[in-house]
């Protein structure tokens, strides 16, 4: 028996086990997929799973909001 027939030729989850949902953008902030992504992946087609793997380096951008850091302490003075 070979390991040939348990190979599957599909999209890889892009999870990186970091599971946590932004309140605003109510995306994972590990994968940067939303929550009805996650859960329908593994039912997913190839080319639905090839659009949201396009799709996700543009969302990142959804979550580098920085919260202020050292302008927003001096603007409060």
């Amino acid at each position: 028996m070979t390991d040939q027939i348990w190979k599957r030729h599909e999209i890889e989850s892009p999870c990186v086990k970091t599971c946590i949902i932004h309140p605003d953008a109510r995306l994972c902030v590990g994968c940067l997929r939303s929550i009805d992504e996650i859960t329908q992946w593994s039912r997913m087609s190839h080319d639905q799973r090839s659009q949201i793997m396009a799709e996700l380096p543009q969302r990142n951008t959804l979550l580098a909001k920085r919260r202020g850091g050292r302008s927003a302490r001096v603007g409060r003075d």
